[in-house]
């Protein structure tokens, strides 16, 4: 049998990846996390799966069902929101697995900030103002940030940032990133991207908490800071189509 980490992507079932679905539609176990994946998710279960929500459970709990599965030989569809590498709590699962010999796979899924940056209808690489993409989150009650790892150092770089876990401390956030972003720095706050209910907020540094305060938002959203949130116009085109740089597969254009 095989764990089958599975990234279900945002929260829309038709961002599931094709390979994503074949694999929980042969799974006779699926265990979801259902605070983050919606139900229609894991609706293509086969018919008799045990489909769990893993919202309620521990770690431990998790774990003494794939172990039974294994001793079953049956495979298990583990459903995680986004993509399972950035912030999944796969590592600590995946340790407990090469310790007990089961064998296991990860199957990407469309992350959070892809999907928020596409809800907005823009990119956030934009030629000579913004180039880098940094996805990090706060500690706040959750697991601390490794020394150096802080939004100030980041701020430093002025790229973009695409901030998890933070919505409840939007003070500090500002606090931390307007001395090096402006107070004017555009915001994008997702909540819930890819749900039936997704809002999308735009705002600065300076104003976006009282946005966020009104529409009572404290979970499930992420914070896009930067430059390439706002509504920039003046910006040079990108080197990839330009006909004076060739490459390969375009030769240099004769004028």
């Amino acid at each position: 049998m095989t764990v089958f980490f599975i990234g279900a992507g945002p929260g829309d079932p038709e961002l599931l990846t094709k390979k994503a679905e074949r694999i929980i539609g042969e799974c006779p176990v699926c265990l979801y996390a259902g605070s983050l994946v919606p139900p229609e998710v894991v609706a293509c279960a086969p018919e008799g799966a045990r489909v769990l929500d893993t919202a309620p459970m521990t770690l431990d709990d998790t774990h003494k069902e794939i172990k039974i599965a294994h001793q079953n030989g049956l495979d298990v569809a583990r459903v995680h929101s986004g993509d399972p590498s950035l912030y999944g709590a796969i590592a600590e699962q995946i340790r407990r697995l090469r310790a007990d010999g089961i064998p296991y796979e990860i199957i990407p899924g469309v992350p959070a900030y892809a999907a928020a940056a596409a809800a907005l209808g823009q990119e956030l690489t934009i030629p000579e103002i913004a180039q880098s993409i940094v996805l990090t989150r706060v500690s706040m009650k959750s697991t601390s940030m490794p020394e150096g790892e802080t939004l100030e150092n980041f701020a430093k770089t002025g790229a973009t940032l695409a901030i998890h876990l933070g919505i409840r401390n939007l003070r500090e956030i500002e606090r931390q990133l307007a001395p090096y972003y402006g107070a004017d720095c555009p915001v994008a706050v997702a909540y819930r991207v890819g749900w039936p209910d997704q809002m999308l907020i735009r705002g600065t540094l300076s104003d976006i908490h009282e946005k966020i305060r009104a529409e009572k938002i404290t979970r499930t959203a992420l914070i896009l800071v930067g430059p390439a949130l706002g509504e920039v116009a003046d910006f040079k085109d990108s080197a990839l189509y330009d006909p004076a740089i060739p490459h390969v597969l375009r030769p240099k254009v004769k004028r």
